[in-house]
């Protein structure tokens, strides 16, 4: 095999996936790296996609052209529409998976991607020179050349798992962990932290009581992920609802000095908003009960995920635990919950199109970023494949602005903000969340995919004929009256049933637009005066974003700049004035001085 590549991809998760196929389908020879080929798109924690926040992602995902909508609407198994009852700013689309077919899904569509190799190996260095990358050499002795690597090692990077006292070297369960690449990017100058996650029990589905436990739906009518799908046709599979009880509280406290959270076994922190149930009781001492959701892992239903319930507590622990909770007293333990440790690196590392700055060429996306969940991982990965061409090709860095997308938010958080726990996106992160609705994102962003060339002939052709159509039904509503009111204006009154009201006019059932069409309409109806308020804000927004600070600036010099404004600002190195005024600790009396000292060096003074 010839050993020579534009681009190499480390690991395979959905970081990787992304980047990879990113990367080939825009036209340059990539290679990825995984341990396992088995194990692509492992959906190693929840057999779920999307929810509040990570739905938008995904839909940004699919907007640009990457692989996870898609492959979520041919493996679902549940699918449900978060937030229905509120506004569509905060509606978030959530599947559950058939994590079979899912990973079988991904890896199907890279194998016939063009351009693309995958092999089996571990990455064991990362060959740099003068601070630029080569390649890559695996665990053998073998080496593939690059122009570019990025690498997605997930929580592999010197991973620890623990179950109560036991403690063993792995990535994930039953999988090696990689010391020997952890060690390579510190010998490049990289630093890295340490972080904790953990994964709840799986219980084998044919012994849960399901008569004790709350049926949990999917929706009458699914909602696809992917903009190239007006429909999903799938069996909805319900999940369930239990709930934790005093006995099972009492239990934890009973064992907490046999937690590897609480006896200094485990010394990195964890994810704060998806907390281990020891944590929770701890945490939140007052609350009686929790819940938890059990939830099929396939579509034969063989499995059932704990969702609400991870621990690092001790195998007998969580054996009594099962025993005193509703519909899982007689359930048996396919395998046990655990935590794991492992290596990341602080983001603050890397310039804006998610390139390493100690070096050149080098791309980190991921949970080795800092990050939690899939959808995250998978945003990084789409940005880093796409950059890694541009780079290849002395093109400019495509960067999502805070505006632009959620993508954009979480790219722009990593870089500004200090990581001391696993990253999760929520819709309260985005100001401008009114404008980044799941409805939207291919309006935002699919023009972006095919400028870079990821957007296949297909997807742009259903574009242009959506965004087609949007126009053209918003022309017919703006100028068509009833009762002395415009349509236009009579979707904006608070009764207003939005699409449904649209379908009550013969004249719009004739158009026969697409359900997809006829809520965007709606929606922009609705909150034309909003998003005209919001569109001023961003506008400010950009006159900062526009400033672009130089790497070679040393703040040190700047006249009039506090001391703890050049330490932040010499740390994190900003790429823009508005980047720089997100860095906690920065005033607006510190971007001011900045703005002087630019423009006197503009004017040559």
């Amino acid at each position: 095999m010839n050993n020579a590549f534009d681009c190499i991809v480390v690991g395979a998760g959905h970081a990787g996936a992304e980047a990879a196929y990113a990367a080939a389908t825009i036209g340059v020879s990539t290679l990825l790296v995984t341990i396992s080929k088995d194990t692509i798109a492992k959906m190693s924690c929840n057999p779920a996609i999307g929810g509040l926040a990570k739905g938008q992602i995904v839909r940004e995902v699919d907007a640009l052209g990457g692989l996870m909508g898609e492959a979520i609407d041919a493996t679902g198994i549940q699918f449900r529409l978060l937030n229905r009852s509120k506004g569509p700013a905060v509606q978030s689309p959530r599947a559950q998976a058939d994590k079979h077919k899912y990973k079988d899904y991904v890896r199907k569509r890279l194998e016939e991607t063009e351009n693309l190799t995958i092999i089996e190996a571990m990455v064991t260095e990362i060959i740099a020179d003068d601070g630029v990358v080569r390649g890559v050499r695996c665990a053998g002795g073998s080496e593939y050349k690059a122009k570019t690597v990025i690498i997605t090692a997930g929580t592999f990077l010197r991973g620890l798992m623990h179950i109560g006292d036991e403690q063993w070297a792995g990535g994930r369960l039953d999988e090696p962990a990689s010391n020997e690449l952890s060690d390579s990017l510190k010998g490049l100058g990289i630093k890295l932290g340490r972080l904790k996650t953990g994964t709840p029990a799986r219980l084998d589905a044919r012994t849960v009581d399901y008569e004790r436990l709350e049926c949990q739906p999917g929706d009458d009518e699914p909602k696809p992920f992917s903009f190239l799908n007006q429909t999903i046709c799938c069996e909805q599979i319900p999940c369930w609802i239990t709930y934790t009880n005093e006995a099972i509280h009492q239990l934890l406290r009973d064992n907490m000095d046999r937690a590897p959270m609480y006896t200094g076994q485990i010394k990195s922190s964890g994810p704060r908003y998806c907390p281990s149930i020891e944590t929770k009781i701890v945490r939140f001492a007052d609350k009686s009960r929790h819940q938890v959701f059990l939830e099929p892992e396939d579509g034969s239903q063989t499995t059932i995920y704990c969702n609400g319930i991870s621990s690092s507590m001790p195998k007998d622990v969580q054996d009594e635990m099962f025993k005193l909770m509703a519909g899982t007293e007689n359930a048996k333990i396919i395998h046990y919950a655990y935590a794991i440790e492992y290596d990341y690196s602080p983001a603050v590392q890397l310039k804006v199109n998610l390139e390493t700055k100690a070096v050149s060429g080098l791309f980190l996306a991921g949970q080795v970023n800092g990050t939690s969940g899939y959808e995250e991982a998978a945003g990084q990965g789409i940005m880093a494949g796409i950059n890694a061409v541009r780079k290849i090709r002395g093109a400019e860095a495509v960067v999502l602005g805070r505006d632009i997308a959620y993508i954009g938010v979480l790219i722009d958080d990593l870089l500004t903000k200090d990581i001391d726990e696993p990253y999760r996106m929520f819709t309260s992160r985005a100001e401008y969340r009114l404008s980044l609705r799941s409805d939207n994102a291919d309006r935002r962003l699919t023009q972006i995919g095919r400028s870079v060339g990821l957007v296949s002939d297909n997807r742009w052709y259903c574009f242009e004929n959506k965004v087609s159509a949007i126009a053209e039904l918003c022309g017919y509503l703006k100028k068509t009256r009833v009762g002395g009111k415009t349509l236009w204006q009579r979707l904006k009154r608070p009764e207003s049933r939005m699409a449904e009201e649209l379908l009550d006019i013969a004249e719009v059932r004739q158009m026969d637009l697409p359900l997809d069409v006829l809520e965007a309409a709606a929606i922009d109806a609705k909150y034309e005066g909003y998003l005209a308020k919001q569109a001023k804000q961003i506008e400010g927004f950009r006159n900062l974003e526009n400033i672009k600070l130089g790497e070679e600036i040393d703040y040190r010099r700047i006249g009039h700049l506090r001391n703890e404004a050049k330490e932040k600002l010499g740390f994190f190195r900003p790429f823009t004035l508005g980047q720089a005024s997100r860095i906690g600790g920065i005033t607006p009396a510190d971007i001011t001085v900045v703005q002087i000292y630019l423009k006197k060096c503009r004017d040559g003074n």
